[in-house]
């Protein structure tokens, strides 16, 4: 039986290394279009999802319904924050505070982390369990970074590896314990 819920990162990034374009913009994902779907599966081992303020009001704009359904959705801010849906809730705090927040929402299940500022904050604080980078073949040349900014450096260990159709590679790695 786990002990606690998993801190787990699940991510889109360019061949050079963006979650997004410089603008916020993530267009550029629709190549993805047509794949296999790894996000349903890995969601619905999710019992609650903290989100960056960014990830959220991009996630905001999203044409449809909410992608998130009912699962809690915890956004990290400071600033004021008119929910999307009823399962979204603002919280703020040191990142340990945030995680400890998040575990406590999601049990039994994980907590999926979302946002490229969280997800460094989370991997250098040696909170994240797992996280998943899928690699998406478009080079954009600018944009949001994901791992640019991380305090120290962090050995990963790949524990999978598939390609998951149009060319998307998806892999999952385990921070290596010093």
């Amino acid at each position: 039986m786990r002990q606690q819920p998993r801190i787990r990162g699940f991510l889109a990034m360019s061949l050079d290394g963006f979650i997004a374009g410089p603008n916020d913009e993530i267009d550029w994902l629709n190549v993805a279009e047509g794949s296999e779907d790894t996000f349903t599966p890995f969601f619905q081992q999710i019992g609650a999802l903290l989100m960056g303020r960014r990830s959220y009001d991009v996630a905001s704009g999203f044409d449809g319904p909410w992608p998130y359904g009912e699962t809690p959705v915890l956004v990290a801010t400071h600033r004021d924050l008119k929910p999307k849906a009823p399962s979204v809730s603002a919280i703020a705090g040191t990142i340990a505070e945030l995680v400890a927040k998040a575990r406590a929402t999601a049990a039994p299940r994980d907590v999926y982390i979302d946002g490229g500022q969280l997800v460094r904050q989370a991997l250098d604080a040696g909170l994240v369990d797992e996280i998943t980078v899928t690699l998406i073949p478009t080079v954009l040349g600018k944009g949001i970074a994901l791992f640019h900014g991380v305090e120290r450096l962090h050995r990963l260990e790949l524990v999978s590896e598939r390609a998951i159709g149009k060319g998307l590679v998806s892999l999952t790695y385990l921070p290596k314990q010093a």
